[in-house]
């Protein structure tokens, strides 16, 4: 849950890098935070949805 959790508040942090860099428009960054936000956002809703690994 902890995981899901940190890539999720990851995720809202390259949202708002995100607008921040789009209205500089400056796009090497803009593509950056995007695909990060795409990594971060991915794994963070399917760690939400499946369940934290549980450590054996």
């Amino acid at each position: 849950m902890f995981l899901g959790i940190n890539m999720t508040l990851v995720a809202i942090f390259c949202a708002w890098g995100l607008v921040r860099e789009v209205r500089k428009k400056n796009f090497f960054a803009v593509g950056f935070a995007a695909i990060s936000l795409a990594v971060f956002g991915w794994f963070g809703v399917m760690t939400l949805i499946s369940g934290a690994p549980v450590a054996h």
